[in-house]
């Protein structure tokens, strides 16, 4: 048995409820709201859900105590996730020059793309005031910045006040948010996103680059990765398929939420059907833009490969060539 660690992704549902299984391996699932914060020395599970900077910023250190997947069990554009004051009168990155933004988590995946598409649009990491604390104050105070803390740029705030509620009261110009802030949907919300046309800003990015971010992967335990050779790919080919059950689930059922129908079906014009493949050579162009911004941004002076990144996916490209 495969004991699993997942998010609640919505996709995982078929695996949920027996919809799908493997006949090479049974797979227990575990939900969890917080991911285990060192999988590798967590006995509860062989598997997990796990950052994909935390673990290529391991990789460059030379820890080998987790065999990634190339399977982005999450992955997103991040234009979207600057959030700022509902009445603010800023519309675009580089007009936050200048300015103090919040942050959660200094090298998480998701605010590396994030800082990486605002340097695009004009802002760099030495153009604002990057305050980290914690989100909201239903959030635990851990260090959220640790080896990257740099005076005058880039501080931890002091008893780690929320940083929503510094943004609602005008202390500082925007937030990076992993997931939208409560209220966000309702009308009347106090916050918005910075850019007023964030789907334009996405769609243009992935013109340009040609892929979708990806910030969370699979990790395997190298022991069991070694002892079973062919068990990493059964296991993304078998998540790989419970995604596409669950698409054609809601393109069927879509009316569960008003309009959902017209979402899905302007991704599928805007995105090819490949845009969440797995593997190495699918993503090959992203994991290699990623390494490159976790070397412009300092957070790891590495020569990092896709190939040296993820070993036993590369010796199984080359295996079937």
């Amino acid at each position: 048995m495969i004991r699993l660690a997942l998010r609640d992704w919505d996709f995982i549902t078929p695996l949920l409820l027996g919809d799908l299984v493997s006949d090479r391996f049974e797979l227990k699932i575990e939900r969890l709201a917080a991911l285990p914060e060192d999988f590798a020395s967590d006995p509860r599970f062989d598997a997990s859900e796990i950052s994909f900077s935390r673990y290529t910023t391991g990789r460059a250190r030379g820890e080998t105590g987790v065999v990634g997947i190339p399977n982005f069990i999450m992955r997103g554009f991040r234009h979207r996730c600057v959030v700022t004051a509902a009445d603010s009168k800023l519309t675009r990155f580089d007009e936050l020059r200048g300015k103090r933004i919040g942050i959660a988590g200094w090298q998480d995946s998701g605010n590396t793309w994030t800082r990486a598409a605002m340097a695009e649009g004009g802002l760099g990491i030495e153009d604002a005031y990057w305050a980290v604390s914690r989100l909201a104050a239903d959030h635990p105070i851990t260090d959220r910045v640790g080896r990257y803390a740099r005076p005058g740029r880039i501080e931890a705030l002091p008893g780690q006040p929320p940083l929503l509620d510094l943004l609602a009261a005008g202390e500082i110009d925007a937030v990076l948010m992993p997931f939208m802030p409560k209220g966000f949907f309702s009308k009347g919300s106090r916050f918005r996103a910075l850019l007023p046309d964030v789907r334009g800003a996405e769609r243009d990015y992935f013109g340009k680059v040609g892929y979708v971010p990806g910030m969370h992967i699979i990790g395997l335990k190298p022991e069991l990765a070694a002892r079973e050779p062919w068990l990493a790919q059964a296991l993304s080919d078998l998540l790989d398929e419970s995604q596409r059950i669950w698409l054609e689930k809601r393109r069927r059922y879509a009316d569960t939420t008003p309009w959902l129908i017209d979402e899905l079906v302007r991704s599928g014009h805007d995105l090819p059907e490949s845009w969440n493949e797995s593997g190495l050579a699918a993503n090959r162009t992203m994991i290699t833009a990623f390494i490159e911004q976790l070397r412009i941004q300092q957070l790891a002076d590495t020569d990092l490969t896709p190939e040296t990144l993820f070993p036993v996916a590369s010796a199984l490209e080359g295996a079937n060539r």
